[in-house]
């Protein structure tokens, strides 16, 4: 017996040893600095695409807002010349160097015959006067300049069908949940709200660019939701990280709200700042 309690533990420290030494390795210091430095490189290469933009996109850096213009783009047909429901969403740069990294969006709709169109989108200049940040106007053209940012139509609707479409758009924009809160990043803000109508209504089939910051941040801290287009899913953690499968927008990455990926269904690869870039010319 008292041999055996001699051999024992002189047979049991090497592997002793060989475990303190795995685990050593497994916990090694290089790995969370590889992570770390590989996350600085992610990152690095999505702020490529809003650094390009900055550097040669047609942004006006120069113009206070004060003198900047919202006038009409000319993209909308005329209310007395078009006479049926229509239905147009339009996005925009967003307003001086903010335009590099995101757009501004808004929902355009006009009944049949009627004599204007209606204009729905989220202000967050509102709340210092004490509105609502949801703001609905029918007194200015629905196609125009946001702050001399021409203006890009993103998707529209026309035909049988739309007066209806129109109807659950003025619902959902009465439920909109954030009507005392604004977030340029990463949310909610004028993207989270036309997001959130688009998910309200799939029929639209809205495919929002990546460059819609604040389109990713799901109502309520929900973490899984329709991606806007209704043709898929999106995981996203308060609109800073998360995944977006579906039809219309592809797969897409978003990291700080910085989204990336790469549209199957249209050929287009989804770039931060840059939005949709088409890889063949549909022209």
């Amino acid at each position: 017996m008292s041999i055996i309690a001699h051999i024992q533990p002189a047979t049991q420290l090497p592997v002793a040893l060989y475990v303190s030494d795995t685990m050593a390795t497994s916990i090694s210091p290089q790995k969370p600095r590889r992570f770390l430095m590989r996350t600085i490189w992610f990152m690095f290469a999505l702020l490529l695409g809003p650094i390009s933009v900055l550097a040669f996109g047609k942004l006006d850096l120069d113009t206070h807002w004060q003198n900047a213009s919202l006038a009409s783009s000319g993209k909308a047909p005329k209310p007395y010349e078009y006479k049926p429901a229509l239905i147009q969403v339009y996005g925009a740069r967003a307003y001086n160097w903010r335009g590099a990294f995101g757009i501004h969006t808004w929902i355009a709709t006009k009944r049949e015959g009627a004599p204007h169109y209606k204009v729905f989108q989220v202000i967050g200049w509102n709340l210092y006067r004490g509105n609502s940040t949801v703001s609905t106007s029918t007194s200015g053209p629905p196609d125009f300049l946001w702050f001399n940012a021409e203006p890009k139509l993103l998707t529209e609707r026309r035909g049988q069908g739309v007066e209806t479409l129109i109807d659950k758009i003025e619902q959902a924009a009465k439920r909109y949940p954030y009507t005392d809160s604004y977030h340029v990043w990463p949310g909610p803000n004028s993207n989270t709200f036309t997001a959130y109508i688009a998910r309200q209504v799939p029929e639209l089939g809205l495919d929002l660019p990546p460059n819609a910051i604040g389109k990713d941040y799901l109502i309520n801290g929900q973490i899984i939701d329709h991606a806007p287009s209704g043709t898929g899913w999106q995981v996203s953690l308060l609109g800073l990280l998360g995944i977006t499968v579906a039809r219309e927008e592809g797969i897409e990455l978003n990291l700080l709200g910085l989204s990336a990926g790469i549209d199957i269904n249209d050929l287009a690869l989804r770039l931060p700042g840059m939005g949709r870039v088409e890889l063949f010319d549909k022209n």
